[in-house]
């Protein structure tokens, strides 16, 4: 059995990454706690011993615990988007790199206004765009057309929650 698609990968693309953490974040919540977090687990140490990464022979509940102690960077016992993205080689981290940007709310409300050029509550696709372009260009991270076009629509796939390919203020503040 393969599993997951991408969790042995070298590296993943940021769309990759998201099919990965929706894949485990069964309930959408935004944590892969409970139950999903075994899953998770048991996943990624089939993935490693496939790809021969197979460490000690531990019991699984002892790697889980180590393996918890040194992701789960904020101790509240579950694994949210951007540990998730320390654990896979996700290229460029550039989820990490957007959930920074948009720290503070108050950051969060003046780059809202700033790409939502047309004031319509809504950054749709080609503002959406404009404002990873700029994220990128503040972290100096290379990119090209292709890849601003990959990372647009993966952080669409990621807050769109009906569908409508914009973005409401109401699903960002997630």
């Amino acid at each position: 059995p393969t599993g997951v698609p991408g969790l042995h990968l070298a590296e993943l693309t940021a769309s990759q990454f998201l099919d990965i953490w929706r894949h485990f974040d069964a309930d959408g919540n935004g944590y892969i706690e409970g139950k999903e977090l075994e899953n998770f687990f048991q996943e990624l140490e089939s993935a490693r011993k496939g790809a021969g990464v197979d460490s000690k022979k531990d019991n699984l509940g002892d790697k889980m615990k180590e393996f918890m102690h040194k992701y789960d960077k904020n101790a509240d016992g579950k694994i949210e988007m951007a540990e998730l993205a320390q654990i896979l080689p996700t290229e460029e981290n550039f989820l990490l790199c957007f959930r920074q940007h948009v720290r503070s709310s108050s950051e969060f409300m003046e780059a809202w206004r700033r790409y939502d050029t047309d004031r319509s509550g809504y950054i749709e696709a080609n503002e959406l765009k404009g404002f990873l372009s700029d994220l990128l260009k503040k972290a100096n991270r290379p990119y090209d057309e292709p890849k601003l076009q990959e990372y647009t629509q993966t952080i669409l796939r990621m807050f769109d929650m009906n569908g409508d390919g914009k973005l409401g203020l109401s699903e960002m503040s997630r």
